[in-house]
């Protein structure tokens, strides 16, 4: 039975190569964070190429970064990395940190938010033709739990 009127569309990577979710979803998650008066900050992996944050605030290649307004100075998350001026140990720097680089963004004081998610097949963050020569990502892996009679703490960076 045909449906007057209906088309018949071929689906593929091609057609529907779309640009990164996870701009958006780091963006819409630091806006709920902020909406709801909590305090914004982003995991980042430090060893993903272009990562730019001070070597002394990397612990085993994470570093958590507090990016809430008054913070830092600058901030802009785009579709390329987030970036922003702050202190750290009193003295001024310039961070940038690709949006491959952040691993999840949450509340400092809920703990609320997400790991943002690799990005999906035929995105263009996920479709590599001019870098074949790059290894494939990996998701990173997940931390061990803290030893027994130890509570989990995070640090507070500004």
């Amino acid at each position: 039975m045909r449906i007057k009127g209906a088309y018949t569309c071929t689906m593929t990577e091609e057609t529907f190569r779309m640009t990164s979710h996870r701009p958006y979803l780091l963006r819409a998650l630091v806006e709920w964070i902020n909406d709801n008066g909590m305090t914004p900050h982003i995991m980042v992996d430090a060893g993903v190429p272009g990562v730019q944050v001070p070597s002394s605030s990397v612990k085993e290649d994470r570093v958590v970064l507090n990016i809430a307004e008054r913070a830092v100075m600058g901030l802009h998350i785009d579709n390329d990395a987030v970036s922003f001026t702050a202190r750290f140990s009193g003295v001024s720097f310039p961070v940038y940190v690709p949006i491959a680089g952040v691993l999840a963004v949450y509340a400092r004081e809920t703990g609320q938010g997400m790991a943002l998610p690799d990005d999906m097949p035929g995105t263009e963050s996920a479709v590599h033709d001019d870098d074949d020569d790059l290894p494939p990502s990996t998701p990173p892996d997940a931390p061990e739990p803290p030893p027994a009679g130890k509570r989990p703490h995070l640090r507070v960076v500004k």
